[in-house]
């Protein structure tokens, strides 16, 4: 593969993972932050690795890049509008690797003019702090099928991630919706990791906001089942170490505003629109919203 110039915008988490992989891949990485940090160091289960990236704060003094990879959370996205305005001419593919079921939507108010590519990432990843990343997990990489899922696939091949395209990028959205629905307004309430699914009351409070869930999925066109949902929920209690967090409740750690208006809010605004009843998860909203961003011991 030929050597490319690949822009990651967002320093958290998942930016730092693929920024890692871009790197693995023998590609040039310029990793696009408002605080600057000397290096990025990505603790993998293998060890620590630095990644051999350019630390940049600046748009204007990047240059042209080959892609974009754009990995913010989705209430960020307004605030990388100085990064596209300067990277974004219109030959960069954008790769958005976020969650939520809108990822094209998320950029269109910026007008980006290269080509969207819409991306879902499965990992556990942590920014444990400014320049390091703890991954626990390998990481999945689904990419809409296409010309442009092709060329991404190829670009990022031998960089360690698993990859792979759907043509229902729809259904594949909404299936990783769900692993979001449960795990992060619990533990983001709760203050604790994925020890919490321990406790039955929990789970069986996370199983009914999943079925709740795949009605609106299925009404919004989505081809997921009540299995999908079972599914999830033994994946929290049997398959991942209770060691675990979730995205929101590392926001709500280090005192960011959490992603629930694009999560639950989202779940609950399409409800709304299908007239189906989802009073689990509008509770949960409730509580997520009554949260105050303030920064919080570890857990």
């Amino acid at each position: 593969m030929q050597r490319r110039r690949i822009a990651v915008i967002g320093s958290g988490g998942i930016g730092g993972v693929l920024a890692e992989a871009a790197g693995a891949a023998g590609h040039e990485v310029v990793l696009c932050v408002r605080t600057p940090f000397e290096r990025l160091v990505v603790d993998a289960p293998d060890g620590p690795r630095e990644v051999p990236a350019e630390i940049a704060t600046d748009p204007g003094a990047i240059g042209p890049v080959d892609w974009i990879l754009l990995t913010t959370k989705v209430q960020d996205v307004p605030g990388t509008e100085p990064w596209l305005a300067a990277l974004d001419d219109g030959s960069a593919p954008i790769a958005v690797v976020q969650n939520g079921v809108a990822h094209r939507e998320s950029v269109g108010a910026l007008d980006p003019r290269g080509p969207v590519l819409p991306a879902l990432v499965y990992v556990a990843a942590e920014r444990v702090r400014p320049g390091r990343v703890l991954r626990r997990s390998v990481a999945t990489v689904l990419v809409e099928s296409g010309e442009l899922g092709d060329r991404f696939t190829a670009l990022l091949d031998g960089s360690g991630l698993q990859l792979s395209q759907t043509a229902d990028f729809r259904t594949a959205a909404w299936r990783k919706m769900l692993t979001n629905l449960g795990a992060n307004p619990i533990t983001a309430l709760t203050l604790r990791r994925l020890d919490v699914f321990g406790d039955p009351d929990v789970v069986q409070l996370c199983a009914g906001v999943l079925t709740e869930a795949v009605q609106v999925a299925r009404a919004e066109g989505a081809d997921l089942t009540q299995q999908d949902a079972d599914r999830v929920v033994a994946n929290y209690t049997h398959d991942f170490p209770p060691s675990n967090g979730t995205s929101m409740l590392y926001d709500r750690l280090a005192g960011l505003p959490t992603e629930h208006e694009h999560i639950t809010g989202a779940l609950v605004r399409a409800a709304d629109q299908h007239g189906i009843e989802v009073p689990l998860n509008r509770a949960l909203l409730t509580l997520l919203r009554a949260l105050r961003p303030s920064k919080l011991p570890p857990v």
